[in-house]
């Protein structure tokens, strides 16, 4: 199948049916009208705005998430905004099917009403970037800008959509580090169609600065600021918003899921298929079978995941992760990778290391003799000697990984994420086994499938 062919075929599946439109629409003036008469009825002066890709129809068949923000006035204060606001959202839900109060940089209402998620996110009614106060203020003034700028290619931003969540870097979580859809909107808008942001992966990396919104003409001092702090930071891009010169859509892009896109930009190009958007089960095998053609070892810390956010959890898993693999080089034994993630109600930490034991004695290099930390040195060790002016010690040493953990964790001698610290203290660790539920995972990290930039 030529290219052609491949987009046509993927677009019967991703472009929503007019039924599906059909509903969309209904649910939005069902919701609108809902929200106009709680307003109303509290004596709010409010306005409410549908943002996201449902308001921009750039939505993928079948993701009907609706975000609804309630906009006030730029004149109260903060403090009445997400006290007020968070009231409203409670009684606009009180008459939709459930909700739950979920926190970002203030509290905001996940409702559902007919199968679907809907966010009440209060925020301020901003006209320009000089009046946000919040970070979601934004996001009326980027859906405002889409519309005006977008044209009739919502399809090219569904196919950079559906072909980012393939290839895995869809999402601008911090723990996915990938494109969010704003970015890939502005990057349509950019260069015109699906194909074209493909043809410029290579281009958009060297060039580094997109400024869609002409910021460096009209806001040169701030915009300047933004890419100087950007540059420092070493972002894979810096596309200052078109709505507003002091910010980066790109920020929490990280260079793997770049890279993750550069790679199979490249290779869609030159061998189109449809796995690129709709990938097949990832591959499975025996991670004992990878271990045994590595010859090295598999770490595995379980321990039940604590209540939070998967926002929070995985960078905290993440830097836990990152704790050990510069712990455990000062004890001997070299990390050759690690993964994080959660089962249902359990989460992991996956360490490769080089061994699994140790040597018994290792030699422990002193201060200088006559100082008084060499005394100190001297009275503690049991045998001692001198080389050139420093004293040196034979030191007995904990000689299977497993002891070695429970001793670093015992002596707070891991960096860790402070939310999971007290669950990884009575963590089971695993030496070159997993339960079954995981063992999928511990061959993708080992084979290192997960991450294999020619699958």
């Amino acid at each position: 199948m030529d290219t052609d062919d491949i987009i046509g075929e993927v677009l019967t599946k991703i472009r929503p049916t007019e039924e599906e439109r059909a509903f969309v629409e209904s649910l939005m003036m069902e919701l609108k009208a809902i929200a106009e008469e709680t307003i109303e009825s509290l004596g709010l002066d409010v306005k409410p705005y549908f943002v996201g890709s449902l308001a921009k129809d750039t939505y993928l068949a079948g993701d009907h998430d609706v975000d609804l923000f309630l906009a006030f006035s730029p004149d109260i204060p903060l403090e009445e905004l997400r006290e007020k606001g968070l009231e409203l959202g409670k009684a606009i839900s009180e008459k939709l099917d459930s909700y739950e109060i979920a926190y970002a940089e203030h509290p905001y209402v996940r409702a559902r009403y007919r199968g679907v998620k809907v966010d009440l996110v209060p925020c301020y009614d901003v006209k320009s970037w000089r009046d946000v106060r919040t970070a979601v203020d934004r996001s009326i003034l980027h859906n405002r800008w889409v519309l005006e700028n977008l044209g009739d290619r919502n399809d090219e931003v569904r196919l950079l959509k559906r072909f980012l969540k393939g290839i895995n870097a869809y999402g601008s979580e911090i723990y996915i580090r990938g494109f969010s859809g704003y970015l890939a909107e502005i990057l349509v808008i950019k260069y015109g169609s699906f194909l074209d942001v493909l043809k410029n992966a290579d281009f958009m990396l060297r060039q580094k600065i997109i400024d869609p919104g002409n910021w460096l003409k009209r806001e040169y001092e701030l915009a300047m600021k933004t890419v100087r702090r950007e540059a420092e930071a070493d972002r894979p891009l810096i596309v200052i918003d078109p709505v507003d010169p002091r910010r980066n859509v790109a920020a929490n892009l990280g260079w793997e899921r770049y890279g993750f896109f550069y790679f199979k930009a490249h290779q869609f190009l030159e061998t189109p298929s449809r796995e690129f958007f709709f990938p097949e089960n990832r591959k499975s095998g025996s991670y004992l079978g990878e271990l045994r053609r590595k010859g090295t070892h598999l770490v595995t810390l379980a321990f039940d995941a604590p209540n939070l956010v998967e926002d929070v959890l995985l960078p905290q898993l993440e830097r836990t992760a990152r704790g050990f693999e510069k712990a455990l080089p000062r004890e001997g034994f070299s990390v050759l990778g690690w993964n994080v993630g959660h089962s249902g109600n359990k989460a992991f930490i996956m360490l490769e290391v080089d061994r699994r034991e140790r040597e018994r004695v290792m030699i422990k290099p002193g201060p200088e003799f006559f100082t008084e930390r060499g005394w100190d040195f001297y009275r503690k060790n049991e045998r001692v000697w001198i080389r050139g002016k420093r004293l040196f010690a034979e030191k007995r040493v904990k000689e299977d990984i497993a002891e070695v953990i429970v001793e670093l964790i015992e002596k707070n001698q891991v960096a860790m994420g402070k939310n999971v610290r007290e669950a990884i203290r009575s963590a089971e660790i695993l030496l070159d086994y997993v339960p079954k539920e995981l063992g999928d995972e511990a061959y993708l990290f080992l084979s290192r499938e997960k991450w294999n930039l020619k699958g």
